[in-house]
């Protein structure tokens, strides 16, 4: 089974359905890649901050070589850290991603947070992180948020990304980007789920021919191996009554309405699983439809409760303010 696709503004094909890496383990990152190509995932959603770059690179490399894809067959994403948003570090970060993955380009390459802080040669610390000294400073850098695009631009002229995009940016920011962008974010990828709906920023990055993502599509559930608080306080989507009847409605799992809701709602979604049958399960998204009624019901269960923010973590940037 393979997942439909949404053109980007780039002129390139998205998967709606991709493999997200965060919490990945590097210990069977490579397996759960090279698992998740055979079961039909194209789409991989990687990034410097996941620390496993090598390592899917290296699941990557065994399915390329089994005969089981070519790189061509995917599209594989990564993102741009916090502490290389300075335009001469992009260029050079990027090529050391491209390294750990043991490829050529990104199919997608992403400012992960639209904040820079201070530089942090990975040979001292790789990745970073939040903090500087890898304890508990954090010291914001100095490069704009157009000092860093503009960097990305060249990236992607230079062919070592085939499109740019953008994550965890508000409208205000969406907007004055492209009052600059000389080549326009292709994506927006945010954490969307029924507990933070965010109608409004995903029908002006829709309407600004920005593919929207989501992360953490099943809400609190990431979150409650990382000791997030508002996880541990918030009841879980997978286990909310309206959730699991309209699954029991519709023969399917809760997850599978969760993942259905964003792409019925023209949204692309990246879970992970190390479970086959799961695995299955969260690639076949699209081929039933949610009723109104579903979809208003599911519409009545937003919070507006972020669960990926940095004060959630101790680290006081208020980026979502």
């Amino acid at each position: 089974m393979a997942s439909p696709t949404v053109k980007l503004n780039s002129g390139h094909q998205m998967p709606v359905v991709g493999f997200g890496l965060w919490k990945v383990g590097n210990d069977n990152a490579a397996d759960q890649v090279y698992n998740a190509i055979k079961q039909g995932y194209r789409l991989f959603d990687g990034a410097c901050d996941y620390g496993n770059e090598v390592e899917s690179g290296q699941g990557v490399a065994r399915a390329i070589k089994e005969g089981i894809v070519k790189r061509s067959d995917l599209f594989l994403v990564s993102k741009l850290w916090n502490s290389f948003h300075g335009r001469n570090e992009v260029e050079p970060i990027c090529k050391k991603q491209l390294a750990d993955w043991g490829i050529d380009y990104f199919d997608l390459y992403i400012m992960h947070f639209p904040i820079a802080l201070e530089y942090v040669d990975p040979s001292v610390r790789y990745p970073p992180g939040f903090q500087y000294d890898g304890k508990s400073e954090v010291r914001p850098g100095k490069a704009s948020i157009q000092e860093t695009w503009q960097a990305l631009e060249s990236v992607a002229d230079k062919g070592l990304a085939k499109s740019i995009g953008i994550s965890n940016f508000q409208g205000s920011l969406i907007l004055d980007l492209l009052r600059y962008a000389r080549i326009r974010p292709a994506t927006l990828q945010i954490e969307h789920h029924p507990y933070l709906q965010q109608p409004r920023l995903v029908e002006l990055a829709q309407k600004e021919g920005l593919a929207v993502t989501a992360y953490s599509s099943f809400g609190p559930q990431s979150f409650l191996e990382i000791e997030v608080q508002e996880a541990k306080d918030t009841p879980l989507l997978l286990e909310n009554p309206t959730i699991t009847k309209i699954a029991q409605a519709h023969g399917k799992t809760p997850a599978q309405v969760l993942l259905r809701w964003s792409t019925q709602r023209g949204v692309a979604v990246i879970p992970k699983s190390n479970n086959p049958d799961r695995l299955k399960q969260n690639l076949d998204v699209t081929s039933f439809d949610l009723g109104s009624a579903d979809m208003a019901e599911i519409a009545k269960l937003d919070r507006k409760l972020r669960f990926n923010d940095p004060l959630n973590y101790g680290v006081p940037l208020p980026i979502f303010a």
